[in-house]
């Protein structure tokens, strides 16, 4: 899935739109997306100018992010159809690595429960297939 087709499914955008591209999808499962880091980022002017490192709170947004994307293909909706998802939650979130510009951040988000449009979903991601960050998130559907 090219950026135009995630705009479709994301109301994000610049510089909170962070994913990519959508490497895979398996609705009712399975999601795989990118994010490219890089030092024109506005959150590295201040995050840190000398030793930029992505905020973790960016990294658990860009996994809600593609999260949400599987949850809208999932149910054949989309923002423009009235519907969005809002971060309910996170839990069990482990810091493994710091990210910094040049890497390429693979995220992954596995639904783990759908009950009444409270979705549960396994997050991980990755930069060169070692895992930075993992965390089960929670995300709202809710209709504007």
């Amino acid at each position: 899935m090219e950026i135009n087709e995630i705009k479709e499914y994301l109301p994000h955008r610049y510089p909170f739109l962070l994913v990519d591209r959508v490497l895979e999808i398996k609705p009712g499962e399975f999601i795989a997306g990118v994010k490219n880091i890089t030092y024109n980022e506005p959150q590295f002017t201040g995050h840190f100018p000398e030793h930029p490192i992505m905020p973790g709170v960016l990294i658990i947004e860009a996994m809600a992010q593609v999260a949400g994307i599987l949850g809208f293909v999932t149910t054949g909706k989309k923002p423009a159809d009235g519907y969005t998802y809002y971060l309910a939650g996170t839990d069990k979130v482990r810091f493994k690595k710091p990210v910094v510009p040049g890497d390429q951040l693979r995220l992954e988000a596995e639904i783990v429960t759908d009950k009444r449009g409270i979705w549960k979903f396994a997050c991980r991601a990755l930069v060169d297939g070692n895992i930075v960050c993992s965390a089960e998130i929670l995300t709202a559907e809710r209709r504007l």
